[in-house]
């Protein structure tokens, strides 16, 4: 009889399917955990770029918030300030009607008339304004002098015949005598050109762009002699409307280089002889005369003598004319600003002395 084989629990065939089983699950186990955590790092990875992207976007918020809030507070202020306005504008409103309501239509009708007058009186008044400008004659002659500058001159320039007596002797080259000795001994270019004489000229010519378009005038260059600044014309008076003639009168001044003594004398004994008569004479010089009609026999006078010379010649100017002075400055003779005045005072006429940078 065959004998029977015992039955065991822990046989080979049974730890082989075991080890089988347990090798399954750890496989099982080792892969489920590897996916797990990468899984896991993924999805930790997105959510902290979402979590950074969301602070992000609360702090950008956070600034426009307060920029919200800082807008917000000013265009409450504005409103405020416009509540304001528009209760003041309505306080003016009301004010401005209770006035036009305490007008009756007849004082409406009175403010008008009286409007009306006004501006006719002003129209008036602008038609005189013109009518002076005109007989002033500011245009004459176009002046351009340095800046835009406006004298108070008290200078008489009107008349029907003008005379203009410049001074052509060398003091007219320069105010201090040691000057003048040596500019006197220069050529004739560097004489035309003093500045002394120059400011001389500049005075001729705003002179004669102040005359009146109407008038007449005539200048005369005066030293030891006498003549018209336009040659031809001595005893003559020439049109302040041609203006073409009176440029060329200036032209022909400029070109006068200053030299000689001075004979104030014959200057007037000029003018007196004028006819029909100068009823306005400008006078352009620096000082007393230094000659009479005659050629000193000394080269030297004194200020008397030089002072009685002045009387001389003053007696020989036409009675009724005012002589207006324009003196020059020159050293070594101090009379002669009293002088010229007191001439200038007797005979109704005006006195200046200008600075260097007139007109």
């Amino acid at each position: 009889m065959a004998r029977k084989r015992g039955f065991s629990t822990f046989s080979l065939s049974f730890l082989d399917i075991m080890s089988c089983g347990f090798g399954a699950v750890a496989l099982i186990f080792l892969i489920i955990k590897h996916d797990v955590d990468t899984r896991a790092d993924v999805q930790t990875d997105y959510l902290r770029a979402e979590v950074e992207q969301l602070d992000d976007e609360i702090r950008h918020g956070q600034k426009n918030l307060v920029a919200l809030r800082n807008t917000l507070s000013a265009l409450d202020q504005q409103h405020v300030e416009a509540q304001g306005l528009a209760r003041r504008i309505l306080e003016d409103i009301n004010q401005t009607q209770g006035k036009l309501d305490e007008f009756s239509s007849q004082d409406i009708e009175a403010e008008i008339q009286r409007l009306k007058q006004e501006r006719e009186r002003l129209q008036t008044e602008v038609e005189r304004l013109k009518a002076e400008d005109q007989q002033r004659g500011q245009d004459a002659l176009q002046f351009l002098g340095e800046g835009d500058r406006q004298y108070l001159t008290g200078l008489k320039l009107g008349g029907a015949r003008i005379l203009i007596l410049v001074d052509t002797s060398a003091s007219m080259l320069d105010e201090k005598l040691i000057n003048i000795i040596r500019t006197r001994n220069m050529s004739d270019e560097i004489k035309q050109n003093a500045p002394k004489w120059r400011r001389s000229l500049a005075t001729v010519k705003w002179l004669a762009a102040q005359l009146p378009q109407q008038s007449q005038y005539q200048i005369y260059g005066f030293n030891t002699d006498v003549a018209p600044a336009l040659a031809g014309t001595q005893g003559q008076w020439l049109r302040v409307s041609d203006q073409k003639q009176l440029e060329l009168a200036i032209l022909n001044l400029r070109k006068t280089t200053p030299a000689g003594g001075t004979s104030l004398e014959r200057a007037f004994h000029a003018a007196n002889a004028l006819n029909p008569r100068p009823d306005n004479i400008i006078l352009l010089t620096d000082g007393l005369p230094t000659q009479g009609m005659q050629r000193p026999k000394r080269n030297t006078i004194t200020g008397p003598e030089r002072e009685k010379l002045f009387q001389q010649a003053a007696s020989l100017l036409p009675r009724g004319v005012p002589i207006n002075v324009i003196l020059a400055p020159m050293e070594g003779d101090p009379m002669a600003a009293a002088h010229f005045w007191y001439l200038a005072m007797a005979t109704r006429g005006s006195f200046m002395s200008p600075s260097k940078d007139w007109p």
